[in-house]
């Protein structure tokens, strides 16, 4: 087999395109192909499809194709033009890439899959032997393409967190798929105004719930942009339960100061023990936390509040969630400890939105999952200075999107 006719082959070139020439270029490591038409070869205008004879010819470019061996590959062509009397002088795309782009299809693929798997451009680069604003064209590209085919579809489940972008308090919001697992859209900073943002990209006819913190800014935004909201909106029992946590520390903290200044260790180094879900503890762990809550102290009480509280989110319906709380909420109330009552009060105040998870049952694990995996991008390239850029790359990994060129 000719080199020009496995080229052909290797490059899949239909009529009226053939290879015409194939180079090796052994101090450059390249192989570069020339491809050509026959004349009199008639074209489509771009825009309405018309079959005309060629014009002329844009200047040579040059596309990457994939390496063959150690070399790699460069394809060389002068794009047709067409002079159609409608809309003038246009140049006719190429079958082996699209538009600006100076990467063929197959390898622009290629790329993506490496980006993928590496998550890194300076990575992929490396493999791909590619400059890091070649490799990070590419990404955009595909990120771009993505959202073009982006196509309408029911989303009656989502999530809406905020994220850090960088020190000094800078933040981004973005708002989920909880049952596709995937970023639909993102707004810069995490106030009304960013979750409004977020809101509005989607039909919000079709939300049927909405998970999120018990964030006064995301509830503002969801009350001002979806129609009832108030029956929609679920405080994520994960975020709940993180305050409770927080509460039982603060009165670990707290006691624990007051015994050591009397000369009582007790609560020293136990703080693991109270942060930590009992399932998840150790044998040894267990029983050191079982002889610390049977001491009576505060720290006890409250230890047995929290995990009582976790019974909310496992009963049957939001009016029998509500008599549970009210329960818990006069138990909680009429004790001494601080942190606690404050935390029964700033549940009561969502209570229905806390108690609508008996009704939809959906969490923001999903936006937590996500959020983990959106760490570990960023600590691989060392954080993002740029905020269009940490945006694309979370479309890119976490969007869902059809990235690959056709």
């Amino acid at each position: 087999m000719e080199d020009r006719e496995l080229y052909q082959q290797l490059l899949c070139l239909d009529s009226p395109w053939i290879v015409s020439d194939v180079e090796l270029n052994a101090e450059t490591e390249e192989v570069r192909i020339h491809a050509m038409h026959p004349r009199g070869t008639k074209f489509c205008c771009p825009e309405c499809d018309r079959h005309l004879a060629c014009h002329d010819h844009a200047p040579e470019r040059r596309w990457r194709h994939l390496d063959s061996c150690q070399f790699q590959t460069i394809l060389l062509a002068r794009a047709p033009r067409v002079k159609c009397p409608e809309h003038g002088v246009r140049t006719v795309g190429v079958p082996w890439a699209e538009g600006s782009s100076r990467f063929t299809l197959l390898f622009e693929r290629f790329s993506i899959d490496v980006l993928l798997a590496t998550q890194t451009i300076s990575g992929a680069a490396s493999v791909l032997r590619a400059t890091w604003d070649e490799v990070w064209h590419i990404l955009k590209r595909a990120v771009q393409r993505g959202q073009d085919r982006k196509q309408s579809q029911p989303m009656p489940l989502i999530g809406i967190d905020e994220k850090a972008f960088a020190k000094r308090h800078k933040y981004i919001t973005l708002l989920y798929d909880l049952n596709r697992s995937t970023v639909q859209a993102i707004s810069d900073g995490n106030d009304t105004e960013a979750g409004i943002a977020c809101f509005s990209q989607l039909s919000s006819e079709q939300i049927e719930a909405v998970a999120m913190d018990m964030s006064a800014a995301y509830v503002k935004a969801a009350m001002d942009t979806l129609p009832d909201a108030a029956e929609k909106i679920v405080h994520d029992r994960f975020h709940v339960m993180q305050l409770a946590t927080k509460a039982v520390d603060a009165v670990r903290r707290g006691e624990h100061r007051e015994l050591k200044a009397a000369g009582d260790n007790r609560l020293a180094k136990t703080r693991y023990l109270w942060l930590t879900n009992e399932e998840n503890l150790t044998v040894k762990q267990t029983d050191h936390l079982a002889a610390v809550f049977h001491s009576t102290l505060n720290t006890g009480k409250a230890w047995g509040y929290k995990e009582l509280l976790r019974d909310l989110w496992n009963q049957p319906a939001a009016a029998a969630a509500t008599v549970y709380f009210k329960k818990w909420y006069r138990s909680v109330i009429h004790t001494k400890l601080a942190p606690m009552k404050t935390l029964a009060r700033t549940i009561k105040q969502r209570l229905d939105n806390v108690v609508s998870y008996c009704t939809h049952f959906i969490t923001n694990s999903v936006a937590e999952g996500m959020n983990s995996k959106i760490m570990s991008i960023k600590r691989r390239v060392g954080g993002y200075r740029n905020r269009e850029n940490f945006k694309s790359a979370i479309f890119f990994h976490c969007g869902g999107l059809d990235l690959y060129p056709r």
